[in-house]
């Protein structure tokens, strides 16, 4: 089965579709969404373990979860092995099902940090940090990686070894290096070698777009679970799709015009009550934006989206979407 339940150490998710964890991007709102269209794990942004350490409240508010969403992946960052695993400590009585180690952001304010995928360039680091965050929570550790971080560094499988080693409990791996980002095509190839080098689950991420590239990556791949970022933005019914496609081999339909207004509705009103309209209309936006992408006259509309003030304008501008 293509779609199966999928097992990371004690928990059990209803399918093996996961939604990848995106900065500024999988905040509740659009978690939620993409839970009600059939999400097997929600991702959420990642947080820094120092900012946690520091009582921070911008942090606080990027670890609300709400008992909708579960389970839940939280995400954390950071690069001293003793603060992540006191503060995964502090944190474990939240309601998260499992705690995920960022190692694959390429962003340079993180990566000159020595963290997220700087962390590729010392996996004994990175190794050391999972034994420690393991040790320190009863909840499962998992980890997301890349290819390398670069060309000339390709070290997926070796890092996978090094955290397995260490404890933990699935990986997954976006076939990217850090050099990449997100430009060029994703190396599905290095994500089989990883998959063949552990016993623990891995879950493919890069170019899953619609629900045929999420078959071929499991046939391909033999990956236990696919992650799906940057192809839902503006675009939450994918993880139906996949989930349908994967089921029953039949292409559901696109979301017509009205289907879109109605989600991009359902969106704005779950950006109010979580971040009032000032915040919430202004982060709507973007959304928007991608909704809208390659529609007939978009292009003027999200020129007159980026404007809007407030729902009831966003709201009026829809209606001239036909």
């Amino acid at each position: 089965m293509l779609l199966h339940r999928l097992q990371i150490g004690n928990v059990e998710l209803e399918n093996n579709i996961v939604l990848a964890p995106m900065a500024g991007v999988t905040d509740l709102p659009f978690r939620l969404l993409c839970k009600r269209q059939g999400v097997g794990l929600i991702c959420m942004e990642m947080v820094s373990a120092k900012a946690i350490m520091y009582n921070n409240k911008n942090t606080e508010k990027l670890l609300e979860i709400e008992p909708e969403e579960m389970p839940v992946s939280l995400q954390f960052f950071g690069n001293d092995p003793e603060i992540m695993a006191s503060q995964a400590a502090r944190i474990e009585d939240r309601p998260f099902a499992i705690l995920d180690i960022n190692m694959g952001c390429p962003v340079p304010k993180v990566v000159n940090n020595g963290e997220g995928s700087a962390l590729l360039k010392n996996p004994k680091l990175a190794a050391e940090i999972v034994k420690k965050v393991s040790g320190a929570i009863s909840k499962p550790v998992t980890v997301k990686i890349r290819k390398g971080f670069d060309e000339d560094h390709v070290n997926a499988v070796e890092m996978a070894k090094y955290l397995e080693d260490a404890g933990a409990a699935a990986i997954a791996v976006h076939g990217r290096t850090r050099e990449q980002y997100y430009s060029g095509k994703a190396d599905w190839e290095i994500i089989a070698k990883v998959k063949e080098a552990v016993s623990i689950p891995v879950i493919g991420n890069g170019d899953i777009d619609s629900p045929l590239a999420a078959e071929k990556m499991i046939k391909e791949t033999g990956v236990d679970g696919i992650m799906v970022g940057r192809a839902s933005q503006g675009n939450p019914w994918i993880f139906s799709e996949i989930r349908h496609y994967l089921e029953t081999g039949e292409l559901a339909e696109r979301p017509s015009i009205d289907e879109i207004k109605r989600m991009i509705h359902e969106h704005s009103e779950l950006m109010l009550k979580v971040k009032g309209e000032y915040i919430g209309i202004r982060e709507m936006r973007r959304h928007v934006s991608w909704y809208t992408a390659g529609m007939h006259g978009s292009a003027a509309l999200r020129k007159r989206v980026c404007a809007v003030e407030s729902f009831d304008e966003l709201y009026a501008l829809l209606e001239e979407l036909k």
